[in-house]
């Protein structure tokens, strides 16, 4: 089993030393020969952050939703009232804190932008 494990770490890391190497001998020009484009690498970051952040936003707001359905069928037992609102609680915080993740990213990408020179 040390074994296997040892040949397993092995051939990790020298996959990841050589696979470096191998991206630099293809140059710039292979991405737009495949079609990948030549979009500004700034912004294809911010399009995964707005991408992963419009996710997390969603996820939010139906973990809201989720906690009013609890509210809803709690029948007024105080117990499921209290965790219904913990759950509520818990939803507008992470949107909060999404928000504030992406304004961050934004102010982040943009100085990026006007401190380079390419904006």
């Amino acid at each position: 089993m040390k074994k296997l494990s040892l040949l397993t770490t092995t051939a990790v890391v020298f996959a990841l030393s050589v696979l470096p190497t191998l991206a630099l001998e293809t140059g710039i020009e292979y991405g737009t020969f495949t079609g990948l484009g030549t979009k500004d690498l700034r912004e294809g970051v911010m399009t995964i952050v707005n991408v992963l952040l419009g996710f997390l936003g969603i996820l939010s707001i139906i973990i809201i939703l989720w906690g009013g359905f609890r509210w809803l069928t709690s029948g007024g037992n105080e117990e499921k009232v209290g965790e219904a609102k913990k759950i509520i609680t818990a939803g507008i915080i992470g949107l909060v804190i999404i928000f504030t993740a992406y304004a961050i990213a934004t102010f982040v990408v943009q100085q990026l932008i006007s401190a380079t020179g390419a904006g």
